[in-house]
C-alpha cells in the first residue's frame, strides 16, 4: 500500500459493545452525553473518534442520520484547554455549504461542549459581517463558516487562523457542488502547515479524491451507511414509485398526498423555478406550502424553518442544496418530485425521514421512461421499490370520507359537552325529517367543509416503459441500437447560451456545468460544448431547454456573481 493510501475502515454491521466512555473523551463531554439520553455511539463516532483524537486525518463517507457531527465535534471539544488558559484564535475551523447547516452545526458544538464553556460562533452570508467582527474579535474557540464568508473574513484580516489546530470540510461533495473549490482552496492554504484534518462527503467521486489527496495527509477511510439501531427500532421507510407523465405530475402529488394524510412532507425539486411553480399549485390544492430554495434571503429562510418546525406549514418544496442539513422531527414524508439521477442523492434525501426507529414514507414520482433510473437506484440501496398506481377518483373520495368518519368520531367520543347544546337543532329538525336523513345532511355538511368536493378529473394510467436502447428491464441498454453519443452533450438539437462571465471572473467550464446541472433539468451528460473568453463563456445546451437554462442562471450566482445570460446570436440551434 502506498505511504499516502488511506486505511480504510467499513462498516460492517457488526456492533460492538463500545460506550462513549470507551472512546477516551473527557468527562465533562460524557456527562453531557449522558444528559442528553446518548446511550452509545453510532458506527461512524465509534470508527471516527478514537483516530480523531489521535490527530489522525479522517476521510469519511456518511450519509445523513449517520451522527457525523458529533463524530467530529467530540473530538474537537475534547482539545479544549480551561478557559482561563484560551487564546482569541479559533482551534477549529469548519466548512459547510449552506447558511443552514452552519447554524446546525453551531447548534450541535454548542449542546456538546456546555460544560466546557465552549465559544463557538457560526458564520454566514445574509448576516450582519459586523456583528461577526466583534465576535471574533473577542475570541472565539471553533468557528463554523461557509466558505464564500470564511475568505471575506480572511480577506478582511478579520479572521485569525495561526492558532488553528483542526479543519473539518462538512458535505464536501455540496461544497463543489455549489461552486466553491477555489474558494476552498484559498481557505485551506491560509492554515498552518501542521494541522488535523477531517473531511465529510455523502459521497466519494473523483473530485473528492482530488480535494483530499490535496489536503490530507494519510487519512484514514471510514465509509458508512445510514446509522444501525437496536433490532425493532430500524429505521421504517415505506419506499414507493407512482408511474405518471409530467404534465400530470402537480396533479399526482396532490392526489398521492391527500390519500397519505402526511403529517408534516418534504418535496425533493430540481430548480428553484420548479420549486416556486409547484408551492403555488399545492397552495391551490389548500395545502399550506413554503418554498425553500437558494434564491431566499437569510430572513426568509429563517420564516420558512419557522413555520415548518412550529408546524403551521405541512408542506416544504425544497431543492437539493437548500435541504442540506434540514432535519425536523415531526417529518413523516419525503417525495421526490423527480428522479434523482444519482442513486447516492436518493438514499440521502429519504434519510430525512425513518429516523430513531420511528415510520417514514419515502415517495417517487416517475415518468414513463425513466425505468433505467429506478432501477439503479433499486440496485444501489438493494430494495425493490413498489411500484403502485396513482390512486384514482373513487380512491380518494373513498379516503376523504374515511377522514370524516374519523373527525366525526373522535368529535363524538372527545366533545360531549360541546354537541349537548346541538341537541335542541336535532330535536327540531326531527319533528319533521327522519334522524338518520339529518344524520346525512350534516355527515354532507361535515364532508365539503374538509375539502371533500368530488370534481376530480381521472388521470391516465401509464407503466413503465424500458429504455429504447434494446436491453432488458433493469437491465444493461442494448448496444446495437442507435443512440446518443457516449460522452458529454446534447443529444438532439442544440443551441448555444451567452453568459457575460468569463476567464476575468476565474469561471472554469466545471462552474458554469455545476451551476446550469444544479439549478434546471439539464444533466451534465446534456451539456455540450463550453468555450470561455476573457468576458464571457458560450455554452452548448439541449434546444428545447435554452428559455428553462437562461431563467435558471439569472436567478442564481455563478462563482457568487450575477451573471447577464441570454441565446447567443451567432447560434441558432443544429
Amino acid at each position: 500500500m502506498p505511504a499516502d493510501a488511506p486505511t480504510l475502515f467499513t462498516d460492517t454491521g457488526d456492533d460492538a459493545a463500545t460506550s462513549f466512555a470507551d472512546l477516551g473523551l473527557r468527562p465533562e463531554l460524557l456527562q453531557v452525553l449522558d444528559s442528553l439520553g446518548y446511550e452509545e455511539p453510532t458506527p461512524i463516532q465509534r470508527e471516527a473518534i478514537p483516530p480523531a483524537l489521535g490527530n489522525r486525518d479522517l476521510l469519511g463517507q456518511a450519509a445523513t442520520g449517520t451522527g457525523k457531527t458529533a463524530a467530529f465535534a467530540l473530538p474537537v471539544l475534547h482539545r479544549l484547554e480551561d478557559l482561563g488558559s484560551r487564546g482569541r484564535t479559533p482551534i477549529a475551523l469548519v466548512l459547510v455549504p449552506t447558511r443552514e447547516l452552519a447554524m446546525q452545526v453551531s447548534q450541535a458544538f454548542h449542546r456538546y461542549g456546555r460544560d466546557v464553556g465552549a465559544r463557538v460562533l457560526p458564520i454566514y452570508g445574509g448576516q450582519p459581517i459586523g456583528r461577526q467582527i466583534q465576535a471574533l474579535e473577542r475570541g472565539m474557540d471553533v468557528v463554523v463558516a461557509t466558505p464564500g464568508r470564511a475568505l471575506d473574513h480572511l480577506t478582511r484580516g478579520t479572521l485569525d487562523l495561526s492558532g488553528l489546530e483542526v479543519v473539518i470540510l462538512d458535505e464536501a461533495d455540496e461544497m463543489l457542488d455549489m461552486g466553491f473549490q477555489e474558494d476552498l482552496d484559498a481557505i485551506l492554504v491560509e492554515t498552518p502547515e501542521y494541522h488535523q484534518t477531517m473531511l465529510f462527503s455523502a459521497t466519494m467521486p473523483p473530485r473528492i479524491a482530488k480535494l483530499a489527496k490535496a489536503h490530507l495527509h494519510e487519512p484514514i477511510r471510514i465509509t458508512l451507511g445510514r446509522e444501525d439501531v437496536e433490532a425493532g427500532e430500524s429505521p421504517q421507510i415505506r419506499q414507493s414509485a407512482f408511474v405518471v407523465n409530467r404534465a400530470h405530475k402537480p396533479a399526482a402529488l396532490g392526489r398521492v398526498l391527500d390519500v397519505e394524510s402526511p403529517v408534516a412532507t418534504l418535496v425533493f425539486c430540481r430548480t428553484r423555478n420548479e420549486v416556486d411553480e409547484l408551492t403555488e399549485t399545492m397552495n391551490g390544492r389548500g395545502y399550506r406550502a413554503e418554498a425553500l430554495h437558494g434564491g431566499l434571503s437569510q430572513e426568509q429562510r429563517d420564516r420558512v424553518m419557522d413555520r415548518l418546525r412550529s408546524q403551521t406549514a405541512d408542506l416544504l418544496v425544497a431543492t437539493d442544496v437548500a435541504a442540506r442539513g434540514l432535519d425536523v422531527d415531526h417529518l413523516t414524508h419525503v417525495v421526490n418530485y423527480d428522479v434523482p439521477s444519482a442513486p447516492e442523492a436518493y438514499v440521502h434525501r429519504i434519510g430525512r425521514v425513518g429516523r430513531a426507529g420511528r415510520e417514514g414514507v419515502a415517495i417517487t414520482l416517475v415518468e414513463p421512461r425513466q425505468h433505467r433510473l429506478l432501477k439503479a437506484i433499486e440496485r444501489h440501496t438493494g430494495i425493490r421499490m413498489e411500484v403502485e398506481r396513482v390512486p384514482t377518483v373513487a380512491d380518494l373520495r373513498a379516503r376523504r370520507l374515511e377522514l370524516t368518519r374519523a373527525a366525526l368520531r373522535e368529535s363524538l367520543l372527545q366533545d360531549e359537552d360541546e354537541l349537548d347544546r346541538f341537541r335542541g337543532v336535532i330535536e327540531s329538525l326531527g319533528d319533521e325529517f327522519d334522524l338518520v336523513e339529518v344524520a346525512l345532511a350534516a355527515v354532507k355538511l361535515a364532508h365539503e367543509s374538509m375539502g371533500g368536493s368530488d370534481d376530480e378529473v381521472e388521470l391516465p394510467d401509464v407503466s413503465l416503459k424500458p429504455d429504447a436502447g434494446g436491453g432488458k428491464p433493469g437491465g444493461k441498454p442494448g448496444g446495437k441500437g442507435k443512440g446518443g453519443p457516449k460522452g458529454r452533450g446534447p443529444s438532439g438539437d442544440s443551441a448555444r447560451i451567452w453568459v457575460g462571465l468569463g476567464r476575468s471572473a476565474g469561471i472554469r467550464p466545471g462552474d458554469l456545468v455545476g451551476a446550469i446541472a444544479g439549478e434546471s433539468s439539464v444533466t451534465g451528460r446534456e451539456i455540450g460544448a463550453i468555450e470561455i473568453t476573457h468576458r464571457f463563456s458560450l455554452v452548448e445546451v439541449p434546444a428545447g431547454k435554452v428559455d428553462e437554462v437562461i431563467a435558471a442562471l439569472q436567478a442564481t450566482n455563478i462563482k457568487g456573481r450575477k451573471a447577464t445570460v441570454k441565446r447567443d446570436r451567432g447560434n441558432k440551434g443544429r
